[in-house]
């Protein structure tokens, strides 16, 4: 999420929303938003319901979810899909900012 904060400008720029999704409860999920300012909509999703629609990977013996980053245009349809096999596996905001420029 640092790198995605890094350049929310240039997100911005594109008409671009950041929506992060991630595993902890509301609460938990509530609380590091708050500590960290985060610029982007956060959505709590313990329950897994997203990352089961979008086929996000979870390897327990890497800790949980794998990273993924997911490209909808603004009629809904998924436009670019990355699915990493690692935490570091993610990719540059430079590489997203020159697909969004396409769409």
């Amino acid at each position: 999420m640092a790198q995605l904060r890094h350049d929310s400008d240039k997100f911005q720029a594109t008409e671009t929303e950041i929506l992060v999704v991630g595993p902890e409860n509301e609460k938990a999920f509530a609380k590091y938003w708050e500590e960290h300012h985060l610029p982007f909509i956060g959505l709590p999703d313990s329950k897994h319901s997203v990352l089961k629609l979008f086929g996000q990977e979870v390897k327990l013996f890497k800790l949980g979810r794998m990273p993924a980053q997911v490209i909808i245009d603004k009629k809904g349809v998924a436009r670019y899909a990355h699915y990493g096999h690692s935490m570091s596996d993610i990719p540059e905001n430079e590489e997203l900012l020159k697909i969004l420029a396409i769409l």
